[in-house]
């Protein structure tokens, strides 16, 4: 099934700014149309009010303010006010009484013959009302305010053509969008070009891990900036030299185990191919020598096995164990190795975190290389120590000791210094012991002896500790 189109991020980040301005700009006119409008009704409420109280004014005073006479009827009254008051623009005066509009102001508005307005008027009439009502005008609003003299009874009309009264708040919004338009295309803009500028090292990432391949992993990724996104090209370009280390250690292994079984697969071969069948004497020795052989390559292959388990995550696994009891524990297994002289350097009274079972693997192995080293009667040490935060397990000889130049060298998989007479070993014992080691969150080094030989110290940190009970 043909898979969806994707949407790059810098179009997912893009849209996501423009619609969330979007929604933004439009809740934001929003509330300013709501908040005009209801300041826009309130003001011609106030006006309205305004001009129906300066006419009960008059209505109290019941005389003609410009010839102090009593006014003689409605009529007369309300063409005073009408004189006397200049209608705003978006309004209209009327003076109904007799059932119709009378007078008006301004004059040449031609609104107050209009149907629409007389119902309202007729309707609002008995309550001094206000409405709004339709009409080939617009939208009116249509306050009513009854007045009486003597007899005589009429009425105020104010009408308010609200498309007039909101003309300026219909302009100012129009403004207000071309306005947040504009924004939106600029802000869209930048957003993009922001967005593209800061996943253009993601995009750099991806075209290099496309050209990085199982065979050539030293490309590492440019590093600018001091940001997330440099904090992930660290972290990837990190990954990338341990993985290039884990190949580079992968084929190195399999270059140096092939090169080891290569020699005595060689010598099987040779001495079955010259084996003569008929001769019972010879094929006995044969047998001697292969059986011989083929427990060597055991060997190397439970080293090599050995070695390949000490990365992965189950090489360990870790309880409590007490350092005196281990160290005393190694020193009595170490004595059937040989004819040494076997001592108890020191014990550490700690505990620590960390596999028995691997570490006294560790210690054996250091302790029959000091067997190797050494000669009848020499002095093998054990000790532990705990001090600043770092445990410390060893074994001491008072053999030859290793020279500086081969210190380093030594800890390598079928890496040797001098080999004594009969060692018949592959040079892969100091390698477990750096892994077993290094699986601990800790290493393996070689220092003088005093007053001579050679002192294997694995050194394990406090974060894999426990202090004692």
């Amino acid at each position: 099934m043909a898979g969806r189109a994707s949407v790059s991020v810098r179009t997912r980040i893009t849209a996501t700014v423009a619609l969330l301005l979007l929604a933004g700009l439009v809740l934001a006119g929003a509330v300013v149309w709501s908040i005009e409008s209801a300041r826009l009704d309130r003001q011609l409420a106030s006006d309205t009010a305004r001009e129906f109280a300066q006419l009960r004014k008059l209505q109290r005073g019941g005389v003609d303010p410009a010839t102090g006479e009593p006014f003689p009827d409605t009529g007369s009254m309300v063409r005073v006010y009408l004189q006397r008051t200049v209608p705003d623009d978006d309004e209209l005066l009327v003076g109904w009484w007799d059932g119709a509009a009378r007078v008006q102001s301004p004059a040449w508005d031609e609104i107050s013959a209009s149907p629409e307005l007389a119902a309202a008027v007729v309707r609002l009439l008995p309550v001094n009302g206000t409405d709004r009502v339709g009409s080939p005008a617009g939208e009116l609003e249509v306050s009513v305010q009854g007045v009486q003299q003597g007899r005589s009874v009429g009425a105020l009309v104010v009408v308010r053509f609200l498309d007039r009264a909101r003309a300026g708040l219909h302009e100012t919004m129009r403004t207000y969008a071309i306005v947040a338009a504009l924004t939106l295309l600029v802000v869209t803009a930048v957003a993009a070009w922001v967005s593209g500028r800061l996943l253009s090292p993601l995009r750099t990432l991806r075209q290099t891990t496309d050209e990085i391949s199982a065979t050539d992993l030293s490309r590492r990724l440019p590093e600018t900036g001091n940001d997330d996104i440099t904090a992930l090209t660290r972290t990837v370009n990190g990954m990338l030299g341990r993985l290039e280390g884990a190949f580079v250690g992968q084929r190195q292994f399999l270059d140096d185990a092939s090169h080891e079984l290569r020699t005595p697969l060689t010598v099987l071969r040779g001495h079955l191919e010259l084996l003569d069948p008929e001769d019972s004497e010879e094929v006995a020795a044969t047998r001697e020598l292969l059986l011989d052989e083929t427990d060597r390559m055991g060997r190397l292959v439970g080293d090599l096995v050995v070695l390949a388990k000490s990365d992965r995550p189950d090489f360990l696994h870790l309880r409590e164990v007490d350092l005196e009891a281990l160290t005393r524990d190694v020193l009595a297994k170490a004595r059937g190795l040989g004819d040494r002289t076997w001592e108890l350097d020191a014990v550490a009274e700690h505990k620590i975190l960390a596999d028995e079972q691997r570490l006294t693997q560790a210690l054996l192995q250091l302790a029959d290389n000091a067997v190797k080293h050494t000669r009848p009667g020499d002095l093998v040490a054990i000790g532990s120590s705990y001090a600043g935060g770092t445990v410390r397990l060893w074994v001491r000889d008072s053999g030859p000791g290793v020279p500086p130049e081969d210190r380093a060298r030594i800890f390598e998989r079928f890496g040797r210094s001098a080999v004594p007479p009969g060692d018949e070993g592959f040079g892969l014992g100091l390698s477990i012991v750096g892994a077993i080691a290094r699986a601990h969150s800790g290493g393996v080094s070689v220092e003088d002896a005093e007053p001579t030989g050679a002192r294997f110290v694995i050194s394990i940190p406090e974060e894999d500790t426990w202090p004692a009970s």
